[in-house]
């Protein structure tokens, strides 16, 4: 046994033998502020049992937090001894309200001693034998530590968090850190299991020590980003609040762990509520403002958040009304490419979901030219792709349609995505195919985009999404108004090839419908070429069967292929 614990193992001895009876005789006897008294007796019964089986621990004496508990105990019940004295005199010569104060603030003391104790009690360290009795806290645990010792690292470093000083619980917080990072994913729900996220929380509190509120800011992060269910844990807890004030009023490290964790909590969209609740969009908006001090990786992670929560109603209202339109513009030329990313998605959020007042206010504050400049400049896929996404949410306003279809380098632009393909590039044709649907671009502006024709015929072969089928036809049907287009699409055998052996019935993994529309176009006025290779190629014949099968447009198609015969053959009689 240590000096140490051989002195705390006496001083316990005084306080069990010697202190509480004395006290507890003495709360029975008092003639002054009796009823505080009659409180602090049931309070003393409390602390002898709890004491007595703390005593009965195998390693109490060997626990650094129980030895500094008993000697802050010894100093109080010696204050509450000499108060008892000062009581047996009903006159009270020293003056009653200051022997009230007195008393309260010796009474508080002894309340949050007991809490200490029921911690330590409930915790198990008072059984647990530490390999390093003067350590401030417990080793790190391996790699190959079983559950129960990492189980009992994560509460010794909770119940420092509660008892410990600023420097314990500094030492607490970073032991945290250590066992997280070594394997976030894992140890993220095991900390959450075994610890007290509540007490976690309240460190953030802005009164906090500034390194208290660094370090726990680190761990919460970390709980939040590495597990679904620590996440959940933390969400639950209430700490949305804590993080959002730290984003507001935090140092720059505390901001950016606050600002990662609540973008993790925010990825699930059953929490986005919350953050309408807590009045975050204000302070996250204000985050992302010019001259609010916030690096752009701080932006980054908190237009992420934005985006997040941009599906539901409430908070695209918010993000309106808060003047968030022209800061989420301003972030498409940020210098962190995960804040532009974000930025163009939260606004096509805006534009796709919020109605023409969004849409108008977006263009108004130059959103549309925004982001088109970044879809020009951009190198990365997925940047390309979500300001196209906004770009199209858009397109439904006429001004901004009317914009788009005067700009050959927009529809070159489209042109590329759609003559791209690949898989990693499908969702950049959809769109780019939809938008050349929707637009009216000038007939030499269609001219030049015959080399996405042969692309779009492929696109019709695509079963599934039969709304992509639909959208290709109608970007062709468009293209094919232009008689040239017509006569190069005819010239090209395999595409010509591929949308008769589309039309065969037997070919039932494609839908008929938007193919027909497509050789309608083909035929329509001036194409006798295009009907021509068509007869030639077997088009009549199935379309024959889809007309008996009624097909929208296949009866038309079958009697201008039909027209085209019978002129050739009057004209053949003639010669």
């Amino acid at each position: 046994m240590t000096p140490q614990s051989s002195s705390s193992g006496e001083t316990l001895d005084v306080i069990l033998v010697h202190l509480l009876p004395l006290l507890l005789a003495a709360a029975t006897s008092v003639k002054a502020l009796v009823s505080r008294w009659r409180l602090l007796h049931s309070k003393l019964v409390l602390l002898q049992t709890s004491l007595s089986e703390a005593s009965l621990a195998r390693n109490s004496l060997s626990n650094p937090l129980f030895i500094d508990l008993v000697f802050s105990l010894h100093s109080t019940l010696q204050k509450l001894h000499t108060l008892s004295s000062r009581c047996l005199d009903p006159s009270l010569p020293s003056g009653r309200l200051l022997l009230q104060s007195d008393l309260d603030i010796a009474t508080s003391s002894l309340t949050l001693h007991l809490q200490d104790l029921s911690l330590l009690l409930k915790s198990g360290l008072l059984s647990h034998q530490q390999d390093s009795p003067h350590a401030i806290v417990l080793p790190v645990p391996g790699p190959t530590a079983s559950k129960a010792d990492i189980a009992l690292f994560i509460r010794d470093a909770f119940a420092r968090l509660q008892i410990g000083n600023l420097d314990i619980k500094l030492k607490a917080l970073d032991s945290l850190l250590d066992i997280l990072q070594s394997d976030p994913a894992k140890l993220s729900p095991v900390v959450t299991a075994e610890g007290d996220v509540t007490v976690l929380l309240r460190l953030l509190d802005l009164s906090t020590h500034s390194h208290l509120i660094d370090r726990a800011a680190s761990v919460v992060s970390l709980l939040t980003t590495s597990s679904a269910s620590s996440c959940h844990a933390v969400f639950n807890e209430g700490g949305l609040g804590p993080l959002l004030r730290l984003i507001e009023s935090g140092s720059v490290t505390a901001r950016h762990r606050a600002a990662a964790a609540v973008e993790a909590i925010t990825v699930d969209p059953s929490r986005a509520w919350a953050i309408s609740a807590y009045g975050g969009i204000t302070v996250l908006i204000n985050a992302c403002r010019s001259g609010s001090g916030s690096p752009s990786s701080l932006q980054s992670l908190v237009v992420s958040s934005l985006k997040n929560v941009a599906s539901l109603e409430d908070v695209r209202i918010a993000i309106f009304e808060e003047g968030g339109i022209p800061v989420l513009i301003r972030l498409l030329t940020s210098d962190s490419m995960d804040a532009q990313k974000s930025s163009a998605l939260c606004l096509w959020s805006l534009a796709s979901a919020g109605g023409d007042e969004m849409c108008v206010a977006i263009i108004h504050e130059s959103g549309l030219s925004r982001l088109l400049q970044l879809l020009y400049s951009a190198s990365d896929q997925e940047l390309q792709e979500n300001a196209l996404r906004a770009i199209h949410a858009l397109s439904v306003l006429p001004t901004a349609a009317k914009s788009l279809s005067s700009s050959p380098l927009f529809f070159s632009r489209l042109s590329e995505f759609i003559s791209r393909g690949g898989i990693n590039n499908f969702s950049c044709q959809q769109i780019a195919t939809s938008l050349v649907a929707v637009l009216s671009p000038s007939d030499d502006i269609k001219k030049s985009m015959v080399p996405c024709m042969s692309p779009l015929v492929k696109m019709l072969e695509v079963s599934k999404p039969v709304v992509m089928q639909e959208t290709a036809s109608r970007a062709l049907v468009s293209l094919l108004d232009v008689k040239s287009n017509r006569k190069e699409l005819v010239k090209d055998e395999k595409s010509l090839t591929r949308l008769v052996k589309m039309l065969d019935p037997c070919n039932d993994q494609i839908s008929k419908r938007p193919v027909v529309a497509v050789v309608l176009a083909l035929t329509s006025i001036g194409g006798n070429g295009a009907r021509k290779r068509l007869m030639e190629t077997g088009a009549s014949q199935f379309l024959q069967q889809l007309a008996e099968s009624e097909v929208a447009g296949a009866k038309k198609a079958l009697q201008r292929l039909s027209g085209s015969r019978l002129k050739n053959l009057f004209l053949l009689g003639r010669n």
